[in-house]
């Protein structure tokens, strides 16, 4: 009901419905993506392309968590926000110890499939990062939506140069090289999200007190 004083109930209403058709659309297109990617990293051998899949599975999981928390109030948000960072923070930790696995069993991944899937998974997150675009600063909810699809951005970018490494190399330390990159900007995005979500958090708790 806090929406309607602030701003009116029409005007929240429409763009909860939008936020709602964007996130369903986004969530269809990054579930799809994990299933595909983490087939091809099973298949490439590929620590980048692994922690490229649990980026998807984790933004699937963000989109529906975010679905869930649209309509509810801003306390609620920062709540989900703040889960949202959580799994982040999971996915990091996951990719960490498949790079530690790597370090002392060594392979030489696939690069056609890590380059073929990184292009395919390019061309599925821009999509995604142009459908949020426009919701990027409408709330903590949506803010850290469009955190994770930013940051999905570099990892098919960075995968694509390791395919690319690879090939000319004959190595996985390119492999390993990118998916370390890629793990350090999942911790640091998760940090990020959890502390925008804490302060988000304190903030309605004054408000209330108040």
């Amino acid at each position: 009901m806090s929406g309607c004083c602030d701003g009116g109930c029409s005007v929240n209403a429409l763009q909860e419905e939008r936020q709602r058709g964007t996130l369903k659309t986004v969530l269809g297109i990054n579930a799809i993506m994990f299933i595909v990617i983490v087939g091809a990293a099973i298949y490439g051998d590929s620590t980048a392309l692994l922690a490229n899949s649990f980026d998807n599975f984790g933004d699937a999981l963000t989109y529906a968590l975010s679905l869930f928390a649209i309509s509810r109030g801003n306390n609620m948000k920062a709540k989900v926000a703040f889960f949202k960072g959580v799994l982040i923070l999971l996915a990091a930790i996951i990719v960490t110890t498949q790079i530690i696995y790597k370090l002392f069993v060594p392979g030489v991944p696939v690069f056609e499939a890590m380059g073929i899937f990184g292009i395919l998974s390019l061309i599925a997150n821009s999509i995604c990062l142009f459908l949020l675009w426009r919701h990027r600063h409408e709330d903590v909810n949506m803010s850290s939506v469009w955190e994770c699809s930013r940051n999905d951005i570099v990892s098919d970018l960075s995968v694509i140069i390791a395919a690319g490494a690879v090939w000319l190399s004959g190595s996985g330390w390119p492999d390993i090289i990118v998916a370390l990159v890629l793990v350090i900007l999942l911790y640091r995005s998760a940090f990020r999200v959890i502390s925008s979500a804490k302060a988000e958090l304190h903030n309605s708790t004054i408000q209330t007190d108040y």
